[in-house]
């Protein structure tokens, strides 16, 4: 069998990318949430909130930790495997990606082990000023990534000439017509993401009995935000969609799952799409829901897959169901947040097991959204690597054969299934041991040196974690 080495170095990208994103996306909503505990120690002098900014820097630590190590081999992927791209791209997507080091990279190095080794060294406001600036850096870095990204989906501001990709307008390409949409949506996915983790662990901890204050105090806030954020997150959806509508057609097909050009397209709730055949098997659908929302009229009109050719048809089925199964899990985090309003009725909040227990398990959910959304656009930009200039297979490195991109792929896997064990395993252990008595924590004259990041967690790996089971 032939391997085919734009499938296999598409998988591959896909599989880092994937395994990379679910860090970034917790660490970005969870600095800021760092923040505002050290701001709310700051002002209150409330013990509570000094111990949790504690807990949560560790596991912090632990997850920045690991997102680091996931994402050095990816820029190496594009010299490997997409040496066209990157000698075309070279001109905009090079200077991005060194501002996103200058700006974001240097400015969390230089506050990082401050936030993770200050507590009890440095004044208050320094440590909160830390915070907040490893807070900053994390957004910066999503704002270069999301626009070299986004103009991949909406090229502007360039030229493309004898192979080569030359900027004319800088503010254009990086505000490309999809940036704005993008980075709104990927801000919103990283609050609820550690909204809900944070609201996860907070309810674990209040049904086994375990620093009751300090974890209602938690879980209030977080409820709070998620009443407010995921509502907010699907109207920042539907803006993104309509642009999508606008700038990539065929995408939005796909989403929909509408092959043929119509007035008053249905929304369809469920569709088995064969390509093979350029139709939908099965369909259940709202009757003129796709047109309402997209072009807010009953019958208004919406292209169908077959106005390209096949050739350039990006895979329906995956786009379709991936897009559902992200907008079915943001569904089920609006009406989770709206339970919680409803209990706080009485105070029966923190006493609603079931409830607890539900957002225990709604804490994975938005990683899941956040890898179905992630499909959902870099499946429905198929078969373009830059939208309609520059394909896939045009991009790819003219030497990589299929083994080799096969013997990468097979490696990557590896390497990343035994860092995400062990992250995974120590970040659990962090939480389980959670916020120790106020008497047994370590004191400042107690610490080793640090020496590395992980060294913030005072966490060991083999010592027996701290009494309670869910």
């Amino acid at each position: 069998m032939e391997l085919d080495p734009v499938l296999l170095s598409r998988l591959q990208f896909a599989f880092v990318v994937s395994f990379h994103a679910i860090f970034p996306v917790f660490t970005i909503g969870l600095a800021s949430y760092i923040t505002v505990l050290h701001a709310l120690f700051y002002k209150t002098r409330n013990p509570a909130w000094d111990r949790l900014a504690y807990l949560w820097t560790k596991v912090f630590a632990v997850a920045f930790g690991m997102g680091v190590v996931s994402g050095i081999v990816m820029s190496f992927q594009f010299g490997t495997n997409w040496s066209n791209f990157s000698q075309a791209s070279a001109n905009f997507i090079g200077p991005l990606l060194s501002y996103e080091v200058v700006t974001a990279f240097f400015l969390e190095a230089a506050f990082l082990g401050v936030l993770l080794f200050g507590r009890g060294r440095v004044p208050q406001g320094v440590h909160l000023f830390a915070a907040a600036m490893v807070a900053l850096g994390t957004f910066i870095s999503t704002f270069w990534i999301l626009a070299a990204n986004s103009w991949m989906h909406t090229p502007a501001g360039v030229d493309f000439t004898n192979g080569v990709f030359r900027v004319t307008s800088w503010t254009e390409a990086i505000f490309n017509p999809s940036f704005p949409y993008r980075f709104a949506h990927m801000a919103m996915a990283s609050f609820i993401t550690g909204g809900f983790v944070v609201a996860g662990v907070s309810a674990w901890y209040l049904l086994i009995g375990r620093d009751v204050e300090a974890n209602r105090k938690a879980l209030s806030m977080c409820l709070w935000m998620l009443l407010v954020l995921t509502p907010t997150q699907a109207l920042v959806g539907d803006f993104h969609g309509l642009n999508t509508f606008e700038y990539q057609p065929v995408k939005l097909s796909a989403m929909e799952g509408n092959w043929e050009t119509r007035e008053g397209a249905p929304f369809l709730l469920f569709a088995w799409p064969d390509q093979a055949a350029q139709q939908n098997r099965f369909e259940i659908g709202i009757p003129y829901a796709a047109s309402l929302i997209l072009t807010h009229e009953l019958h208004g009109e919406i292209p169908g897959i077959i106005e390209a050719p096949p050739e350039e048809q990006p895979p329906v089925a995956i786009v379709f169901w991936s897009f559902r199964v992200m907008v079915g899990l943001g569904l089920l985090m609006i009406a989770v947040s709206l339970l919680g309003l409803y209990l706080r009725r009485g105070g029966r909040l923190y006493h609603a097991r079931r409830y607890l227990q539900t957002l225990r398990l709604m804490s994975v959910t938005p990683f899941i959204a956040v890898l179905a959304g992630w499909i959902t656009t870099e499946s429905g930009r198929a078969p373009w690597l830059v939208y309609g200039i520059m394909t896939h297979a045009e991009g790819v490195t003219p030497s990589l054969t299929g083994g080799m991109a096969l013997f990468t792929l097979i490696g990557y896997i590896t390497v990343y299934g035994i860092i995400f064990y062990a992250g995974t395993y120590y970040l659990t252990r962090v939480i389980r041991y959670g916020m120790q008595p106020k008497e047994e924590e370590l004191l400042v004259d107690d610490f080793e040196t640090p020496k590395r990041p992980w060294s913030a967690t005072h966490t060991p790996f083999d010592d027996n974690p701290a009494k309670g089971e869910a």
